[in-house]
């Protein structure tokens, strides 16, 4: 690359010249791709004769991802793809490149930040040496297909010594029980030869019998020949599980061991930790740290305990499965249920809440609702109070611990490591991306956000988890333009505290993309009459139109205008705020619709959380500012999960449309939600939503960053539906039927109970348990994670 670089400065040197004389006069120190790119751009414009848009030099322009500058020194961080990342440097005046690797890159940063410090001895963290020989993707299009890959590699390699791995195998089925009761094997079968016999024999018998018998009627000879219940409910069952196992054994295949591992009863329980915010199942969402993360959750667990089920009852067991929600106990609970410390969820047959309080060094509990930036010293003690209640309330260890966003994935981190239970984690939204710079000025933020305690547990239990759960490509690896959630923590600095050298391997494949999808019991289409909650009309029509009252600013002079609609939280990265200044920015939009934003509080007084106040005072500023209070609604309610499915519904019924203006957005579960109804969304191409919406097709993409053009983009969208009503059609139909075949809950739990079986049964017979690693973590936690969450005198 320095060669090729080299010579482009021979050949082009005058132009190279002036160009970076622009960036050097932009008088900023950290340049985002953005800079770099817009300013190559307005360079090709003003000097059309400078031969560099058409050269390879354009190709480095556009792959750069960010560049430092200090003095005659330029140094570039170049991602010429995904997750691939190299790193130069240009000295403007002798004009020649240098290559750099990361550490010297970090360096220079950091002495950016703090001018005339530099520490020699500053640790880095480098995962580099336990990824050597362990498989991995080599194409990025493969990122997230981790279960896939694994299972056919490992199949492979398990087989190649076709006796070691026939061992392997019995010894795995030989482990299975719950609660007392042996499953698939007892004791008779002790040998993979006797193994293969007895499935011979197993085959001949459940061949002669009714297809339609159950267990009881066959578990005398079966338990004879050494089976025990597990193999299914029917004859037919039992038949086709015994098959399955001796083709695996005769002659090895990747998809015929998923197909049989995905039979075997090994998921009763089932932990699921989400420490932070108000986690309950009503008037909860919109409170500070709750949103779109109890919806999920919530869902998760009734499409999970559902599958469980099923699978159990198909292959003849007659359990019922356990799935524990562990949150934190509030005792000032306001008007929510979280001071409860057990608590039954709605639509389900036996899932519960299980609320564990946070305590304070003397063991006193904390009464009062904690920020998710400042809960990092109460998790250690969490955990452990955790675990004695999981214990207590499953009788004994579960089968799978499911983490949620980094302080859920960090408990879940420490309770596996106890536990020895398989490990999964889901990371809803990692902050580090959301927050300009949170890593390098992470001293000057970290009275109110602790981004040094919350990026090392990131790093801890990212690398701690069997299998990650992701709901995007764009969450793992990013596209060519944006750098990835994960793929962020690949390299950074924390300057005077560490550097991060190779903080996650995103090719490993421990990373599976699983889509979740909205309610359809609550979310479904507007044109479904017959599901349609009627006895809500009046309420809504109320809400939308009635005169304001105390949790309302704002009415609709022209009320026959179709609504531009967004719900969320009240907080700068949401950018409700942002999406109300651009539509009051906008002549255009103004005229073809009205605007409806639900979300906060309507006093700043109401909100213990210092930015959602900020954000609540901004409202009102913009409101003033523009003169809004005739064209939009602002709802501060919190609204009930029917009531929210109906208004989607009532909405598009008035041919409006749905925005979703958040700076940035992991995913965009009410993206879904408002598609499931047909209402045309405007999403953020920031993060998830690029994904979750085909441009032009299922919906469109918006830029948050540019305001008045997102804003125009919508209007125009309004005056085509207006003049042809058959535009509006042709976008909603297309949200629903995207949303029908990529994004359902019964696909996701299916998918989510088959990596659970699959990550289970190689961390047994391989070394995908990765001790190693496991022991450099634990010493990561130990001296630096409990240092900076205070747990360290």
């Amino acid at each position: 690359m320095i060669a090729t670089l080299q010579e482009l400065v021979e050949q082009k040197r005058p132009w190279i010249y002036s160009f970076v004389r622009i960036l050097l006069g932009l008088g900023k120190p950290f340049l985002l791709k953005s800079d770099i790119v817009d300013a190559f751009t307005e360079f090709c414009r003003r000097d059309p004769g400078h031969e560099l848009e058409y050269s390879p030099f354009k190709g480095f322009v556009l792959c750069s991802q960010e560049a430092v500058i200090h003095g005659s020194w330029i140094c570039f961080a170049l991602r010429p793809k995904t997750a691939t990342w190299n790193y130069v440097r240009f000295h403007s005046e002798s004009a020649h490149f240098e290559e750099m690797d990361v550490s010297e890159f970090l360096q220079f940063k950091e002495r950016l930040v703090h001018p005339g410090h530099q520490d020699d001895w500053l640790p880095e963290f480098d995962l580099t040496p336990f990824n050597r020989d362990f498989p991995q993707f080599k194409e990025s299009r493969s990122i997230g297909r981790g279960v896939e890959f694994l299972n056919r590699h490992l199949s492979s390699q398990l087989f190649t010594n076709r006796a070691q791995g026939q061992q392997s195998l019995l010894r795995f089925l030989q482990l299975h029980q719950c609660r007392g009761q042996q499953l698939m094997l007892n004791d008779r079968i002790q040998t993979v030869a006797h193994l293969h016999a007895m499935l011979d024999k197993a085959q001949d018998f459940l061949s002669t019998q009714p297809g339609g018998i159950v267990w009881t009627d066959v578990a005398h000879t079966m338990q004879s020949y050494g089976f025990e219940p597990g193999w299914g409910r029917t004859g037919q069952r039992m038949l086709e599980t015994v098959r399955l196992l001796a083709d695996v054994l005769e002659a090895p295949d990747h998809d015929n061991l998923r197909q049989f591992l995905g039979r075997i009863p090994m998921i009763f329980s089932v932990v699921i930790l989400s420490p932070h915010g108000y986690f309950g199942q009503a008037n909860v969402l919109g409170k500070p740290d709750t949103g779109g993360q109890v919806i999920y959750i919530l869902d998760q667990v009734k499409y999970l305990e559902k599958e469980m089920y099923h699978r159990l009852w198909e292959q003849g067991i007659d359990l019922e499965p356990q799935i524990l929600v562990i949150t934190r106990l509030i005792p000032e609970a306001r008007d929510t249920t979280c001071n409860q410390p057990l608590e039954s969820i709605a639509g389900t047959r036996h899932a519960k809440i299980v609320r564990v309080p946070f305590r304070n060094p003397a063991g006193e509990i904390i009464p009062h609702w904690i920020s998710r930036f400042h809960i990092w010293p109460y998790l250690e003690r969490f955990a452990l109070d955790a675990e004695k209640e999981i214990l207590a309330a499953l009788g004994g260890r579960p089968d799978l611990i499911i983490g949620n966003y980094s302080d859920g994935n960090l408990v879940a981190t420490l309770l596996s490591r106890r536990l020895k239970v398989t490990q999964c984690n889901i990371a809803h939204a990692l902050e580090k991306t959301k927050y300009l710079y949170s890593d390098l000025y992470w001293e000057t933020n970290e009275d109110h956000y602790h981004f040094s305690s919350q990026f090392t547990a990131d790093l801890i239990a990212m690398n701690s988890a069997d299998f990650i759960i992701t709901s995007t490509y764009q969450e793992i690896a990013g596209n060519p333009y944006i750098v990835g959630q994960y793929e962020s923590y690949i390299t950074f600095t924390l300057p005077r505290l560490y550097r991060v050298i190779n903080g996650i391997n995103v090719f490993d494949p421990k990373f599976n993309i699983m889509s979740p999808g909205a309610d359809p019991d609550v979310y479904f289409p507007y044109s479904d009459s017959s599901r349609r909650l009627t006895e809500l009309a009046g309420e809504l029509n109320d809400m939308l139109f009635g005169n304001p009252h105390p949790h309302m600013r704002g009415w609709f002079e022209d009320p026959d205008k179709p609504l531009l609609f967004s719900m969320a939280r009240m907080d700068r990265i949401k950018n409700l705020t942002g999406l109300a200044e651009w539509y009051g920015q906008c002549p255009e939009l103004r005229d073809e619709a009205n605007l409806l934003i639900v979300g906060g509080h309507l006093h700043p007084d109401d909100s213990s959380d210092l930015e959602e106040r900020e954000q609540i005072q901004r409202m009102h500023d913009i409101m003033d500012c523009y003169q809004l209070d005739r064209q939009m609604r602002w709802i501060a309610m919190q609204l009930e999960k029917n009531l929210v499915g109906e208004l989607y519904r009532t909405i598009a019924d008035r041919r409006g449309a749905f925005a979703q203006p958040a700076l940035f957005e992991a995913f965009g579960l009410t993206v879904i939600e408002a598609m499931a109804s047909g209402l045309p969304p405007f999403a953020t191409r920031y993060g998830g939503p690029l994904e979750i919406i085909e441009d032009g097709i299922s919906g469109y993409h918006i830029d948050p960053n540019h305001g008045l053009e997102s804003a125009q983009r919508i209007a125009g969208f309004f005056r085509r539906s207006r003049e042809n009503p058959d535009e509006w059609l042709r976008i909603s139909q297309g949200a629903l039927k995207r949303v029908e075949t990529r994004y359902n809950w019964k696909l996701y739990a299916h998918q989510l109970m088959t990596l659970a079986r699959i990550y289970g049964f190689w961390k047994f017979v391989t070394n995908l348990e990765r001790e190693e690693i496991r022991h450099y973590l634990h010493l990561f936690y130990s001296l630096m994670f409990r240092r900076r969450a205070g747990l360290l005198e």
